[in-house]
């Protein structure tokens, strides 16, 4: 029974994650202002972060295996979230004023990057406390 638990609590968080990523993308766009330029920062941000906390699950679900090395924990984190922002960019191909671009594939690596120098760092800090 508690094997079973453990696969929920780890696998359960990056699953329901990308059902939230996929519900956002299957909405219509908005605009939250007037402003192109703000429109931009904040939704390409909302794509750095979303993906960024999908890189976080993974890492941390694959964390649970106990035999696994961080930087292989990391390489399947990594190419798992990437694969998954592939999909949801062609996805986006399919809704009504939406389009899928490569150049958001881009934005979710920064945020994926930056989420792996935050996770490097909490590490490094721990080993030396």
């Amino acid at each position: 029974m508690r094997k079973k638990m453990d696969i929920f609590y780890y696998w359960f968080p990056p699953a329901a994650w990308m059902g939230v990523i996929f519900y956002m993308s299957s909405q219509r766009s908005i605009s939250i202002t007037s402003h192109v330029t703000t429109d931009f920062v904040t939704f390409k941000t909302l794509h750095m972060v979303e993906y960024a906390f999908l890189f976080f699950f993974f890492f941390r679900a694959f964390q649970s295996l106990k035999y696994l090395k961080p930087n292989i924990n990391a390489l399947c984190s990594f190419c798992l979230t990437m694969f998954y922002s592939l999909t949801d960019e062609f996805h986006q191909l399919y809704i009504a004023t939406r389009q899928g671009r490569f150049r958001d594939v881009l934005f979710d690596v920064v945020g994926i990057l930056v989420m792996y120098v935050i996770i490097k760092k909490v590490r490094l800090i721990q080993k030396l406390l």
